[in-house]
């Protein structure tokens, strides 16, 4: 029987205790050290019975894990995942991947250069939510897709914004929820040639943005709009409709993703889907509703699994950093949209 992979946790703060509490459960995989700068990392491990450490370069060396979940801050990521990449460590790197396009390319060409594989943590594709959707979408289920829908309208606590570093640049709802929603619209209806966007702080007055409404053209010709804020009272997004995460009180019969083709439409995370009896029917006649099946699991345990035949090269990551490094690229596109008012193309990272 095989042993559990020897797994280290690097950012012991809300992110990183999620991916612990499926870890601790997965007959594949086990924590073995937490390295964590902040003052409640100590206990944490303490509660976890593993190691600590303040610094994640000294962990690696005295711990040699087989695999590393990187879950610290975003402007962090690179960095920490370049020093597990320099000492031969797999690593499951939350998203975003980085914060600038220059440093993912670095973490692109060093993965590759090494050997050594990064799976970004855009953990919703993942989902048999998704999984279902796009196989549907992929097989013709709703034709030639031709209009795209996303919305994510929330409302953050003040207590959000206690944690420092979700006040400064580098997070920003862009940065840290509306890069999920852009990474499934391109997972689901493909590549984005053309945004524009408008993005506003008026209600927080912070240095990032709490509102934004975009329009996206994508490469298959397909028409969309991403409307998003997390300063409203509204249940429009995945986290509150799909259930997801139970954290989040859940919003069952709200959708967040509309998606309508030339023979049918589809709405996310319902899974239902419109369609008519003949073809060539119009709106004379009544669309057909029908509920599409999944199967069951949790998307970040799904993930972690995922990560550890990843780890054990028994797969190429679902995720890697130059696919990861493409929904940044769209989000670096929506903010020079919205600062010049000019429509924008992504600036596409290649694999090397």
């Amino acid at each position: 029987m095989t042993e559990p992979l020897r797994v280290a946790l690097i950012g012991a703060g809300a992110m990183g205790r999620q991916h612990h509490q499926h870890l601790r459960d997965l007959p594949e995989g086990r924590l073995c050290a937490v390295a964590d700068p902040g003052p409640q990392a100590e206990a944490f491990a303490a509660e976890c019975a593993v190691a600590h450490f303040a610094d994640h370069r000294r962990m690696l060396d005295a711990i040699c894990p087989q695999a590393v979940i990187v879950a610290n801050p975003n402007n962090l990521h690179v960095g920490t995942a370049l020093d597990c990449i320099a000492a031969g460590v797999p690593v499951l790197l939350e998203k975003p991947v980085g914060v600038h396009l220059d440093e993912v390319r670095e973490l692109v060409a060093a993965s590759a250069k090494a050997g050594v594989p990064v799976l970004v943590g855009h953990h919703r594709r993942h989902n048999p939510l998704i999984v279902r959707a796009r196989e549907l979408i992929r097989s013709g289920g709703l034709g030639r897709l031709t209009t795209v829908t996303a919305l994510w309208q929330l409302q953050k606590p003040d207590s959000y914004f206690d944690v420092p570093w979700r006040r400064e640049p580098g997070a920003g709802m862009l940065l840290t929820n509306l890069i999920h929603d852009l990474d499934l619209l391109r997972h689901l209806c493909g590549e984005v040639d053309e945004v524009q966007a408008i993005t506003g702080n008026g209600v927080r007055g912070l240095v990032n943005e709490d509102s934004a409404a975009v329009l996206l053209r994508f490469a298959n010709g397909a028409l969309g709009t991403l409307t998003g804020s997390d300063a409203v009272a509204a249940p429009w997004s995945w986290e509150l409709d799909s259930g997801e995460n139970p954290v989040y009180p859940r919003q069952a019969e709200q959708s967040c993703y509309l998606l309508a083709g030339t023979r049918g439409a589809l709405s996310i995370p319902q899974l239902k889907r419109w369609h008519y009896a003949e073809p060539g029917a119009g709106w004379h006649q009544p669309l057909l509703q029908s509920l599409e099946s999944c199967r069951a699991g949790e998307a970040l345990r799904l993930q972690l699994q995922h990560f550890v035949r990843v780890a054990r090269g028994e797969e190429a990551p679902l995720v890697d950093a130059a696919d990861a490094g493409n929904t940044l690229a769209l989000v670096e596109a929506i903010r020079e949209a919205a600062g010049s008012g000019r429509a924008c193309s992504p600036q596409v990272i290649s694999t090397f």
